[in-house]
């Protein structure tokens, strides 16, 4: 067997073996938020639709904010390519403190979300839904932030399997607090939307709480002292890690920005289209999750690689990582063409007579997320390699 074909087979090997817990993680992520659609469908139309905008709305700030916690992880890949545990740590900590900041900064517009909504078209009663939701989603923004951070430090060296746990368990706690919290089961007042978010928050504050302890007691991380000291600043590494992670966050806003629009268009529409375009989202983005936790697997490799100076390495990994993703793209095409009425009754309650509609307007929206599946997959992938080499302007 040529060295070239054993040199392919070893990055594949490794870009699977970071990449499938990254993208586990990302999809029990993911799965928080399907929770939520899935439960207010079963609850009714117009918290459903409600939820739908609330959650774009939040997801547009954190997806912006993630930005700096994802810097984090091209960081900490070249520190340890580079043995250097004392660049690794103040990264990191700079990563924690900007996501502070943003966090803070977020909560003024959850607060006020219903007359921003009202402003931009949206239904009285969707708006009202909403600001309930995102009142008390929006307390979680803060630890969604800091785990995005932990969890690309852990990332970045090569530490994967531990989000990935941490994660299922938070997304069983997420199901169980909203049978409980939404309907009102196991003696639990019925709260509804107000319900979704309390769980949401929840399980938020669990992931953050139980990722702070692995990283700071797990005895192979330990040795980076990273919460010791933690109000000391290094503004050299907060100038670095803000340098790296605006462009990476403001590329997230302007393709998340243009689904928050479809979504504010959509409540136009009306309230059916609305809850239809919330399904289709959430179905699409599962499938971004595989293609987002192997760009960031491999931007671990890359990461680690352009540390160690290995440009052949690098470029035979960036080729494996780029046709690993054309093929997982070419499989979810197939399922979204094949099942789409199957996907959308998951989230829908069967007996509503609005059923019916929400189902023949989503299958042509399900068609059209598998007709930009391939170049999704492309474009996340290359700005997961160009993100290693700490290059996050161009992408933007």
């Amino acid at each position: 067997m040529s060295t070239k074909i054993l040199s392919k087979a070893f990055h594949l090997k490794a870009i699977l073996s970071l990449g499938l817990p990254i993208v586990g993680s990302f999809l029990a992520q993911n799965l928080l938020h399907v929770t939520d659609t899935v439960m207010m469908g079963w609850y009714g139309v117009p918290e459903l639709a409600a939820v739908v905008l609330g959650s774009s709305t939040f997801f547009i700030l954190f997806i912006f904010g993630s930005g700096f916690g994802q810097a984090v992880m091209p960081m900490v890949a070249t520190a340890v390519g580079q043995n250097d545990e004392t660049q690794v740590r103040r990264d990191t900590r700079m990563g924690l403190w900007l996501s502070i900041l943003f966090g803070v900064l977020c909560y003024p517009v959850f607060w006020y979300s219903g007359p921003i909504l009202r402003a931009l078209g949206q239904a009285e009663d969707v708006s009202c839904f909403a600001q309930i939701y995102l009142r008390i989603a929006g307390l979680g923004i803060l630890p969604a932030l800091l785990v995005m951070v932990l969890k690309s430090y852990l990332g970045g060296l090569g530490q994967v399997k531990a989000a990935l746990w941490i994660t299922i368990v938070a997304v069983f706690l997420n199901v169980l607090l909203n049978y409980m919290l939404v309907f009102g089961n196991w003696g639990a007042p019925e709260l509804g939307v107000a319900g979704a978010a309390t769980a949401s928050v929840a399980v938020q504050l669990f992931s953050i709480i139980a990722l702070a302890l692995y990283a700071a007691l797990h005895p192979d991380y330990r040795r980076f002292f990273l919460f010791q000291r933690f109000w000391r600043p290094d503004w050299q590494a907060f100038a670095r890690v803000f340098r790296l992670g605006w462009p990476i966050g403001a590329a997230g806003l302007a393709e998340g920005g243009m689904f928050q629009a479809a979504a504010l268009m959509m409540g136009w529409i009306g309230t059916v289209q609305l809850a239809a375009h919330g399904i289709a989202l959430e179905a699409a983005s599962l499938s971004f999750m595989v293609h987002l936790g192997l760009s960031n697997a491999a931007t671990i490799r890359v990461g680690r690689m352009f540390g160690e100076k290995d440009a052949r390495g690098l470029r035979d990994g960036a080729w494996m990582a780029l046709l690993l993703s054309a093929f997982f793209a070419g499989v979810v095409i197939w399922i979204f063409l094949l099942w789409p009425e199957q996907i959308l009754n998951l989230f829908l309650d069967r007996s509503d007579p609005q059923t019916a509609e929400i189902v023949r307007f989503g299958v042509g929206l399900l068609a059209v997320a598998a007709v930009f599946q391939f170049v999704d997959a492309m474009q996340v992938m290359a700005m997961g390699l160009l993100r290693g080499l700490q290059d996050t302007k161009v992408p933007m």
